[in-house]
């Protein structure tokens, strides 16, 4: 029985998995994670790092975040409280879909995750208070590799849900495309 439903975007390569829950009346359960069952979907299986987020503020966008090459990343990231509207900005030089975004839905009840290639830029806004993220990444942190967009770039024009209630003085000053 499968424990993952891919589900497609429009943007090649970039992928939503929705993971399966088999419940009662204690609770459920789901698999996170599994590198033989996430590879047929695009996943690498090597975790290098993992990070954890938790933002209170409903409305605050944090991210555009992103690692140039040889450095730029996978993630697998899920939200396991809250609710958050996550998005993935295509990077690749050459891509057919290069500089268009896609947002989907995470929250800890539709038990969603995007996995994000090497190549794009990720943020979110949260759509709830006290919102916990968690990021699988297959290839550590590098400072010197580090890049970011300017969430709020009308060239990007992501369409973000919520008014704008909070971002770090540091994405803010992102430069514009």
């Amino acid at each position: 029985m499968p424990r993952f439903n891919r589900i497609a975007t429009p943007i090649p390569d970039l992928v939503v998995i929705e993971r399966q829950r088999f419940g009662d009346e204690r609770g459920f359960f789901s698999r996170f994670f599994c590198r033989e069952e996430l590879a047929d979907f695009g996943a690498s299986g090597t975790i290098a790092q993992i990070n954890h987020t938790m933002t209170h503020l409903k409305g605050t966008i944090r991210g555009m975040h992103f690692q140039r090459a040889p450095h730029d990343e996978a993630k697998f990231v899920s939200c396991l409280a809250g609710c958050v509207f996550d998005v993935a900005v295509d990077l690749r030089p050459g891509s057919p879909s290069y500089l268009q975004w896609h947002g989907e839905v995470l929250s800890a009840e539709n038990g969603r995750s995007m996995m994000i290639p090497g190549g794009f830029a990720h943020g979110f806004q949260t759509l709830t208070e006290d919102c916990e993220l968690i990021y699988l990444h297959d290839k550590p942190y590098a400072p010197e590799a580090e890049g970011g967009l300017n969430a709020l770039d009308p060239k990007l024009a992501i369409d973000w849900p919520l008014p704008v209630a909070q971002m770090s003085a540091r994405d803010e000053a992102l430069a514009l495309i």
